[in-house]
């Protein structure tokens, strides 16, 4: 059964020209008592039945479960799976807010300078956003489009599954939440206050603006044992770096939020840049990489204007998911902003 794949963002409506440019119709979904998921962040999830309903009062935004990485399928299936660290990365230090300098057993690197030196220019192209307050009657809006890979556990084929979406969520989360996607569209009751894991604009708008005590905080919330990461075998470091590549995807982000977010993932240890990577829409761009358990998180951006375009899951080694260098999952955000009622599109002025 298909895992809905929920995304965080980072600006304006854009148009995307081709079929990229449309929502399409997502597949039928496979037989569910053989099959398994790749989610992003995560690798495979358990055969699943029906998916169940989007919990009232959460937009049906959850963040990505961190499950397996896509080598630990291996393990489970019977096959030999190999420890991969993080290569090409300087040693150093690990910066001021992580919650140790070890992770799962492996020595922790810093960020690479280069993905410090892109992070901080993404940084200062995202505080250029309109700074005007947002009134509480306005909705956060955003598009994407993407596939996530599905696995055939009896025959071992994997296929991909739609994962376009585009969803209006109120700012102050006192309104109800319009989703639309293959499925079709649902309302949603209204978020309330919203949480790091399901956020409102209000909520990002009350986040740290100082980076150290943001990442602070997006620890305490994503540490197994302490908030959405319980459970993860991804580690504290990679819960970090996803759940901060979710908000920038999510919705309409606050541009001062926005900056803090950039900058607190350059004090992630294991990040680093790679100069070529290609989002969902068959955009092209630098991407802020962080590798994890044989798998790569890839945050892909605009060479020139430093706007987020998407992100993928890339295999690092062959395995049943397929050759290194696949791409499991990909996502483009082809839309964000801020509407005036659910179902308009954002207008320019923001």
């Amino acid at each position: 059964m298909t895992i809905p794949f929920r995304q965080r963002s980072g600006e304006h409506e854009e148009p995307v020209p081709g079929e990229a440019g449309r929502l399409l119709p997502r597949p039928a979904d496979p037989d569910p008592r053989a099959e398994r998921h790749h989610r992003p962040g995560g690798g495979p999830a358990r055969a699943a039945g029906p998916a169940a309903p989007p919990s009232p009062g959460r937009s049906g935004r959850r963040r990505r479960p961190a499950l397996l990485p896509a080598a630990a399928a291996a393990v489970a299936a019977g096959a030999l799976a190999l420890t991969v660290g993080v290569g090409g990365l300087p040693t150093g230090t690990a910066p001021a807010g992580s919650p140790g300098t070890r992770e799962r057993g492996h020595a922790r690197h810093a960020a690479s300078p280069g993905a410090v030196r892109l992070l901080e220019r993404a940084a200062l192209a995202a505080a250029e956003g309109p700074g005007s307050p947002v009134p509480g009657h306005r909705y956060g809006y955003v598009r994407v489009t993407g596939w996530t890979t599905s696995l055939d556990g009896d025959t071992g084929r994997t296929e991909r599954v739609s994962a376009d979406r585009e969803e209006w969520t109120s700012v102050d989360g006192s309104g109800p939440t319009l989703q639309r996607d293959g499925g079709g569209t649902r309302w949603l009751d209204a978020p309330g206050d919203g949480t790091l894991n399901s956020p409102t604009y209000r909520l990002l708008e009350r986040l740290p603006a100082d980076p150290g005590a943001l990442l602070r905080r997006i620890y305490a919330e994503t540490v197994p044992g302490h908030g959405p990461g319980t459970g993860s075998t991804t580690g504290p470091d990679q819960e970090a770096f996803t759940t901060i590549g979710d908000l920038l995807r999510g919705t309409a982000v606050p541009p001062g939020t926005g900056a803090a977010l950039y900058r607190a993932a350059a004090r992630i240890p294991g990040v680093a840049v790679v100069p070529d990577a290609v989002d969902a829409a068959g955009r092209h761009g630098t991407a802020v990489v962080r590798d994890h358990g044989g798998e790569r998180t890839e945050w892909i951006f605009n060479r020139g204007s430093l706007r987020l375009l998407g992100e993928r899951e890339v295999l690092l080694r062959d395995g049943p998911w397929g050759s290194a260098g696949t791409a499991v999952t990909s996502t483009a955000v082809l839309g964000q902003g801020i509407a005036d009622r659910p179902g308009e599109l954002p207008r320019r002025d923001g």
